[in-house]
């Protein structure tokens, strides 16, 4: 859990629907991830709003709408995970399936830099539009999803896959956490396109946001809890202990949200989560901003293209030139290819 938004704990203060206020700090805003802990349900987890960050990255590549709303989704779940790396590092989420999207792309490097992309079959994806089938199944297919933990160069990566076959990203999420990591866990996310006037008249923005909701039991009785998928313990274990719902009512408090309320601006992240926990009392903790940043840089791509062999340097001029454009941020790079002709 990220560092607390003082030196002890800020237990949410709430907050007057007119006029909302949350002490001395503000709300996060977009683009930030708020981390929440709800004490009585042993339940910890990480809420997100991506607004100006998120419409930059899909505006660049200008995605057909199927597209941006999967990749979308896909770097919500990226900030949500990687901002819980208390080391310096990358989380990366990948999926490789049969589909019309075939690759979607989604790293965070901390402590905060996103990028994104997404490859897709123009063709296939532009049949299925026409038909109007742009589910999820139908837009990815089957194939798998890997979510990757690099902690650099001179550590071992984890790994964790999990099959892909007509599920959304959303389930394939629990599905990871249930078989891979064995901690019940719930998330939930919302896309949209929202239309805001401006000077030069009105303007549609991308907007997603998420929330991720683990349970943490420190009890014995709740680790024992028998209905919980993940859950350590066995029936028999639990006949001695009354009854605990915690993790039930946890998923019957997130039933309740309104795809609109993880998007709406004017409900935000701390508002949310009022609404959800107030009656066991929620807490936030400091914010982890991210940014639409790329790691791409032109001494990068000069290193690779200078362990090029003299035929390959040959084979990859074009018009004169070496061109390398970065599938991430669509930055050109332009060499000479007499930069390299020593090598």
């Amino acid at each position: 859990m990220a560092a607390p938004r003082s030196i002890v704990m800020l237990e949410t203060q709430i907050l007057a629907e007119h006029k909302p206020q949350l002490g001395e700090f503000g709300f996060a805003g977009d683009d930030h991830v708020v981390p929440y802990e709800v004490a009585p349900l042993d339940v910890r987890g990480r809420t997100v709003q991506l607004g100006p960050m998120l419409d930059a990255i899909l505006s660049r590549h200008d995605y057909p709408e199927p597209v941006a709303r999967l990749l979308a989704e896909a770097c919500v779940l990226t900030v949500l995970l990687g901002t819980s790396l208390k080391f310096e590092g990358k989380f990366i989420l990948q999926t490789r399936t049969d589909g019309p999207v075939d690759m979607l792309v989604a790293d965070f490097s901390t402590p905060h830099a996103l990028r994104a992309y997404a490859r897709f079959d123009a063709d296939r994806l532009q049949a299925l539009i026409a038909a109007g089938e742009t589910s999820h199944q139908t837009l990815l297919g089957n194939g798998v999803l890997a979510l990757t933990i690099d902690q650099g160069a001179h550590t071992q990566r984890y790994q964790g896959i999990v099959q892909l076959d007509g599920t959304s990203l959303e389930d394939a999420a629990r599905t990871y956490f249930r078989q891979s990591e064995q901690i019940p866990t719930e998330v939930k996310m919302s896309v949209a396109k929202l239309v805001t006037p401006g000077p030069g008249g009105a303007r549609e923005q991308w907007r997603a946001g998420g929330i991720l909701a683990q349970f943490l039991p420190q009890s014995p009785e709740r680790m024992r809890v028998p209905d919980i998928s993940g859950g350590d313990g066995d029936d028999r274990e639990v006949t001695d202990h009354p009854a605990d719902n915690s993790w039930q009512e946890l998923l019957a408090l997130l039933g309740t949200i309104e795809p609109t309320e993880l998007i709406d601006p004017t409900i935000g992240a701390e508002r949310l989560l009022y609404r959800l926990f107030h009656e066991h009392g929620v807490r936030v903790f400091r914010d982890v901003p991210v940014a639409d940043q790329c790691s791409c840089s032109r001494d990068k791509i000069r290193g690779i293209l200078e362990g090029f062999s003299a035929e390959e340097i040959k084979d990859s001029t074009e018009d004169g030139g070496i061109h390398v454009a970065c599938e991430f941020c669509s930055t050109q790079y332009d060499f000479d290819p007499a930069e390299f002709a020593a090598e």
